[in-house]
């Protein structure tokens, strides 16, 4: 006996097939699935691109931080008096005591010219760079005839005979050969032994000081010519505190990508900047700096006055992915909305399956991107992973949509959407100004190509 009984239909199906509304949930839950890949990919970029800080940091470390400069200062002993009063228990009086302590006065130089060569490089681990570089650094200058009666302390007071000059300085490990003073006719050699007492707030400066020198050249009423020669190993920068009235520095490097930082810029009229290198002057004047050329008791910690030059690589290649996959649903949610849009406009149904391979395919993307950009530069990296994903749907989409034109076009828009992106990550200044007008066009194209749908219908 045949079974008459009409087979129960799949309501739920058949209204996922044919229901605009249906497929818009879809489509939309899809995307919000496709965002945990997304955000597994930016944290393996963020661990990658500390990943090459480490490195960089291993590199430095070895071969010489920073540069900082901080001196030559002249460091003056001289004697206070403090009275006290005792009380004599026998007599019941007091008595007047007096005790002297020795303070140190810091006296900067009048003129300080710094003749600057650079020399830099690129070194590499693995697949990582830092720049690095070696420094002659000439220093010259001179200190006038001290006289610290503004200060409240008398001629006499001053231990003439117990005078040093120290030099602080970020980067003691990269200094590569012994340093000299050369004070009028006389030399004095620098050690890393000078009074932890006077040393000042800038915990993270190093200092070098001379034996004691000739009092003869500070006391009498003549200027007290000097001159330093000081070779680094360096990494990221170098800076120099104008602590001279007059502080000029003048640099030439190898490297074409300075970045010249601080509180004072170089002279646009002598800065000169070339494939091969560059060249750049300074000149701050006493007015330019709010502090004075004599301190007592401790150094004054100046950093915040510091100026000088960047060597760093530019091209951050994990930063370019980064703001790369922050675009990651703006791709997704367009692509998807193509295929929606195609769908509903050619009635050729697409299963929830192939949005999510495509949507896969979108999310690889960022991992072709990180994973070339670490052999390679961003560009051919981009290059590489936007052709494959670009084919890699095409071809998909072939075997979907059963038709050669909407593939084609898919792949058009594809490449039309990733060419926008490199261009947004290229700019700077320009970046949003770019950006919302190519999301006001793509705004308006949709609106265009969806007018003629009956959003009434399911």
């Amino acid at each position: 006996m045949e079974n008459t009984n009409p087979q129960p239909q799949n309501k739920f199906g058949n209204w996922l097939k044919t229901s605009i509304t249906a497929r818009m949930l879809m489509v939309g839950f899809l995307i919000i699935i496709l965002l945990i890949p997304l955000s597994f990919i930016e944290s393996l970029i963020r661990e990658r691109s500390f990943r090459q800080q480490d490195v960089v940091n291993e590199i430095n470390e070895k071969w010489g931080n920073n540069v900082l400069v901080y001196g030559p200062i002249l460091k003056l002993p001289y004697k206070t008096f403090i009275e006290t009063n005792i009380f004599n228990e026998k007599t019941k009086t007091y008595l007047k005591e007096t005790k002297t302590e020795i303070n140190y006065a810091y006296i900067f130089p009048e003129i300080l010219k710094s003749d600057v060569k650079v020399n830099s490089k690129k070194l590499t681990r693995g697949n990582f760079e830092s720049a690095v570089f070696t420094t002659n650094m000439d220093f010259s200058g001179f200190y006038i005839p001290t006289d610290l009666n503004s200060k409240d302390i008398k001629k006499e007071d001053i231990i003439w005979d117990k005078a040093t000059v120290i030099i602080q300085t970020s980067n003691l490990k990269g200094i590569k050969s012994e340093m000299h003073l050369k004070l009028n006719d006389e030399t004095y050699a620098f050690q890393t032994n000078y009074d932890e007492n006077s040393k000042n707030n800038n915990t993270y400066l190093d200092a070098l000081e001379t034996d004691f020198i000739n009092p003869d050249a500070i006391s009498k009423n003549a200027n007290a010519n000097f001159s330093i020669s000081i070779a680094f190993n360096g990494s990221k920068q170098i800076e120099l505190i104008p602590i001279g009235k007059t502080t000029t520095m003048h640099m030439t490097s190898n490297w074409a990508d300075p970045s010249f930082m601080g509180n004072y810029l170089p002279n646009d009229e002598t800065k000169t900047i070339t494939k091969d290198g560059f060249k750049a002057d300074w000149k701050v004047l006493h007015i330019n700096r709010a502090f004075s050329q004599q301190h007592l008791n401790k150094i004054p910690n100046l950093s915040e006055f510091a100026f000088g030059t960047k060597f760093m690589v530019m091209v951050d290649e994990f930063q370019q992915s980064e703001r790369s996959a922050k675009y990651g649903f703006l791709v997704i949610g367009l692509t998807f909305l193509i295929f929606f849009l195609i769908q509903t406009l050619s009635k050729i149904d697409i299963h929830p399956f192939q949005y999510l391979m495509i949507g896969i395919a979108l999310t690889m993307f960022y991992t072709l991107l990180v994973s070339i950009s670490e052999h390679s530069n961003f560009l051919k990296a981009y290059l590489i992973a936007g052709i494959s994903v670009v084919v890699l749907i095409t071809l998909y989409s072939k075997s979907i949509l059963k038709t050669y034109k909407f593939p084609l076009f898919i792949g058009f828009s594809l490449m039309a959407l990733y060419t926008f992106i490199y261009v947004i990550i290229q700019l700077e200044n320009y970046a949003l100004l770019v950006g919302s007008i190519g999301l006001f066009i793509i705004l308006a194209t949709v609106m265009f190509v969806s007018r003629k749908i009956d959003w009434n219908n399911g």
